[in-house]
């Protein structure tokens, strides 16, 4: 491969700033830079063609094999100005055979050196975007590559069902000499109820990673945007006592107790001839339909004017002028606020309890294929008298579509788009 070289840490003015230089010659392009490369690490003076010195930086060696990329790799941690970043950056990019990396290269570099696979590339890139703590956790699950491990222990089970079935096929014109099905039959079993639970929390796991919504609905007036700027502890909406104000979905992003969680101020629901108004109410309907959670806002005396789903919120508005027989909040005082965000925290809590390891739906679709395919294969032992072949052939395509999960077949077309989301240097 070629040798590849980028600035490794966020451009721009810092205390340090981290060059990377991956591949055969990466040694050698060090020891034209600084006269010598340490044995590990250690002090080294670069200079520009004509001697000048340009910096003094700290070397770190990391020798094929026992690096991020799997190569010969070498950082150089620079101190972080951009005259100094661009004129090591442009002393490398005169040496023969180096050039620039691309958008994701190094990362993808140490996938295709086995010192990642798919799953864990994937988890890198959203570890790096994690924004909550939430985020942390689930990314770095994934990148320390316990989904891996686990397509390890399915692949193993049904390594084994195969080679039991296909044993049998040796014995075709005779009695065999054990009945193998039994086993078999409990090893597809095992490896489909793992499949399928893993599965079903992906929707959820990518919520997380993604972010929770939570609707805020009610009529005109009812302090949907006071709420929402409450809970923002800031102006983020207009508010007034003129009716249909919110014309459009405004959002706020927060980190809620680790989860992310962007709360929708929406239209107020009324029948309306202004036709602006209708669109906006209109669209509001529609997110709200779509959210996660909602938060129906009501006064003292008025029923929810949108269906109240199972755990959807229904808070009395405005207890700071009158008192409701139900959960009352007055997002102007700050009355009941604090139980409200509880209340929307241990919801969403609740259902990231079924979360697994896989967490995009990419992950969702081979699992189902994996699953589909094992449920044909018990289907043919529930039916009796199984064809061998057949029986076979079935287990091994479950057995590729959750090698798919890792990128050991069938994921070319995906790498191209996965890397792109990767920042240079990466």
């Amino acid at each position: 491969m070629e040798t590849i070289f980028a600035l490794a840490s966020a451009p721009g003015k810092a205390g340090v700033a981290v060059v990377r230089i991956s591949g055969p010659r990466a040694f050698v392009a060090v020891e034209k830079l600084c006269g010598s490369i340490p044995s590990s690490r250690g002090l080294r003076k670069i200079q520009d063609l004509d001697g000048s010195l340009i910096d003094e930086a700290f070397v770190i060696v990391f020798r094929d094999g026992k690096s991020f990329t799997g190569e010969d790799v070498v950082e150089l941690h620079l101190h972080g100005s951009v005259a100094i970043v661009s004129s090591v950056l442009r002393l490398l990019s005169e040496q023969d055979g180096l050039r620039q990396a691309e958008a994701g290269e190094f990362t993808r570099r140490a996938m295709l050196n086995g010192r990642l696979d798919l799953a864990q590339v994937e988890g890198l890139a959203d570890l790096v975007e994690a924004e909550t703590e939430a985020q942390r956790k689930q990314a770095i699950r994934v990148f320390s590559g316990h989904l891996g491990e686990r397509v390890d222990r399915w692949r193993a089970k049904l390594v084994r069902a195969a080679a039991l079935v296909e044993a049998t096929i040796d014995f075709v014109d005779e009695d065999v000499p054990v009945d193998v099905y039994p086993e078999v039959r409990t090893l597809l079993s095992e490896v489909h109820s793992e499949v399928t639970k893993e599965a079903d929390g992906v929707r959820i796991a990518e919520r997380v990673r993604q972010g929770f919504e939570v609707a805020i609905v009610g009529a005109p007036n009812v302090g949907k945007s006071t709420l929402l700027n409450r809970l923002a502890g800031r102006e983020a909406a207009i508010t007034s006592d003129i009716a249909g104000t919110t014309r459009d979905v405004i959002e706020v992003r927060m980190d809620l107790d680790g989860l992310p969680v962007t709360f929708l101020d929406t239209a107020g629901l009324r029948e309306s001839t202004d036709i602006v108004e209708g669109i906006g109410i209109e669209r509001g309907k529609q997110r709200a339909e779509q959210a996660d959670v909602r938060i129906h806002l009501l006064l003292d005396g008025d029923s929810p004017l949108l269906e109240v789903q199972k755990e959807d919120i229904v808070a009395f508005a405005k207890s700071d002028l009158s008192e409701a027989s139900g959960f009352s909040i007055s997002a102007r005082t700050g009355r009941g606020i604090d139980e409200l965000v509880s209340k929307v925290s241990s919801i969403l809590k609740g259902r990231t309890a079924s979360i697994g390891t896989a967490m995009r739906e990419r992950h969702r679709t081979s699992l189902v294929g994996g699953a589909r395919a094992l449920d044909i294969a018990l289907d043919q032992l529930s039916q009796g008298d199984p064809i061998p072949d057949i029986l076979a052939e079935d287990i091994r395509a479950a057995i590729l579509r959750l090698d798919s999960l890792v990128g050991r077949v069938d994921v070319e077309d995906l790498l191209d788009e996965i890397f792109s989301s990767f920042c240079i240097g990466k």
